[in-house]
């Protein structure tokens, strides 16, 4: 994941509530699920989109609907499968 983050003009798109994002996070910006489509002029700038939550749920969902979005169906999205805790251990 760290290679995709260093690509110019990667954003990483951490899409848990705010308290879980506040208890732990690897960075990028904090758009909770339910927020994506309000906030999506926010990451329109960015390409790709790394999208990650806990356990890979959520992120698979937004970047399900982020493909929905005619704004955001040209970009590169991921979404880390497994989530936080796959990536951690």
């Amino acid at each position: 994941m760290e290679q995709l983050r260093q690509q110019p003009g990667a954003l990483l798109i951490d899409v848990r509530d705010e308290w879980e994002f506040e208890e732990f996070n690897l960075g990028g910006i904090n758009i909770p699920l339910g927020d994506i489509r309000a906030r999506k002029a926010e990451i329109e700038p960015f390409d790709p989109l790394i999208v990650v939550c806990t356990n890979g749920v959520r992120s698979r969902v937004a970047a399900k609907d982020f493909l929905r979005q005619p704004e955001l169906q040209h970009k590169t999205i991921y979404h880390l499968h497994g989530g936080l805790i796959g990536d951690l251990s």
